[in-house]
């Protein structure tokens, strides 16, 4: 028996394609062969592809169903400790005032200060004496005695002591042979002369660190280009050391100090008293 090689063509490639061609569960495919015949010497056969829809039922997946939140408690929030700020003090000139390089009137005058003005306290000294103080927001300081400021806000003796750079001049020379010799409780320092003009002469400046009271007590003294001496009070009982250093003092400044060489007080030798 002869078979219609168009006929096994057809019907091989629609297994070809079913069996290729992606699983489709909505659509099934259904093939039907018709044969029509025609006034020609051979017969056509037809391939007619025919489409029906079919209703697939499709599986249905469960809905998810949210797993309860639990009830949020939330951690209490972190407060933290408050540090306190610190507040720079500030003080009001009580009278018209010097304000000078250094906390003592031995101190060069720097500028002056007017009754009223109000002023931002940045240092004292050890006995609180004298005040540091700047403009508010300034970068210009000097110190005014103390008693000449009337203290507006902060606190005046929690300010850390403080002790500044001079002005430095080199104008002149510094002091010479500075020494000093102690009876007692007494010390005399004492060096020698520097020539300076009349116009620029402020004499000398000693600072000096004394034992009283059984504390060390800043102590600075000024005094005219004719004076090459001075004697201080330095008493026992002191854990730090006692001792001072002299400047030549012009109107702009000061020179290089010299240490005084500080007699220990337990070495001293006491006068005997002179015979009548």
């Amino acid at each position: 028996m002869n078979k219609n090689p168009i006929l096994l063509t057809a019907f091989a490639l629609s297994i070809f394609t079913t069996a290729c061609a992606p699983e489709q569960p909505e659509t099934i495919i259904q093939i039907e062969t018709l044969i029509h015949t025609v006034e020609v010497t051979r017969q056509v056969e037809v391939t007619l592809i025919v489409e029906i829809p079919v209703t697939v039922t499709p599986t249905l997946t469960p809905a998810v169903t949210d797993t309860p939140t639990p009830d949020y408690s939330p951690t209490p929030s972190f407060t933290p400790s408050m540090t306190p700020t610190f507040v720079v003090p500030r003080g009001k000139v009580n009278t018209r005032a010097q304000c000078r390089y250094g906390p003592g009137a031995a101190y060069l005058y720097k500028y002056g200060l007017f009754e009223g003005d109000t002023l931002d306290v940045i240092g004292r000294n050890e006995l609180g004496t004298w005040a540091y103080i700047q403009a508010i927001g300034g970068n210009n300081p000097c110190w005014i005695n103390a008693s000449l400021l009337d203290i507006t806000r902060g606190d005046f003796m929690g300010l850390p002591v403080t002790y500044n750079r001079l002005p430095k001049s080199d104008l002149y020379n510094p002091p010479d042979a500075v020494s000093a010799v102690r009876v007692g409780n007494d010390v005399t320092i004492q060096w020698t002369y520097v020539w300076m003009t009349e116009d620029d002469d402020r004499g000398f400046l000693i600072e000096a660190w004394l034992c009283q009271d059984g504390q060390i007590v800043f102590t600075p003294i000024g005094v005219k280009s004719n004076v090459l001496a001075i004697k201080v009070t330095d008493e026992p009982g002191c854990l730090e050391p006692s001792g001072a250093r002299v400047y030549t003092a012009e109107k702009h400044g000061y020179t290089q100090w010299r240490l005084a060489r500080w007699p220990a007080y337990e070495n001293t030798p006491i006068p005997s008293p002179s015979n009548p």
